[in-house]
């Protein structure tokens, strides 16, 4: 099983920045560097959805809603993705999680709150 383990949210106001991280434990973490992994989110009342992947060699792509705003990035030897967020608008208050793109996913995190208010 891998562990995913995700933070770095907070209160921002309009315009401000955050970097989210997700770090990825257990026993099969050796093979983790081969998946394309992504960040969703989950806003209060919608469906997750996928903002941002990165494949294992470090090839990235964006949601509309989010291009040229967040970068997304991987270190293989750390078992860790980024995700920097900039310019950050109210309508990207959620709660972002990590995880594979593709199924079987691995279990979901607890997430991390993401809130852009004034």
């Amino acid at each position: 099983q891998v562990q995913l383990v995700e933070s770095g949210g907070g209160l921002v106001q309009p315009g401000g920045s955050l970097r989210l991280s997700c770090a990825a434990s257990g026993s099969i973490v050796s093979i983790y560097t081969i998946y394309t992994m992504g960040w969703y989110r989950q806003a209060p009342g919608k469906q997750r959805e996928l903002v941002s992947t990165v494949t294992g060699g470090g090839s990235t792509n964006y949601a509309d809603s989010v291009k040229g705003r967040f970068t997304i990035s991987r270190d293989n030897a750390k078992k860790a993705i980024y995700l920097q967020m900039n310019s950050l608008k109210p309508e990207d208050t959620a709660v972002y999680y990590c995880n594979k793109i593709t199924s079987p996913f691995y279990s979901w995190g607890q997430g991390t709150q993401v809130t852009v208010s004034s």
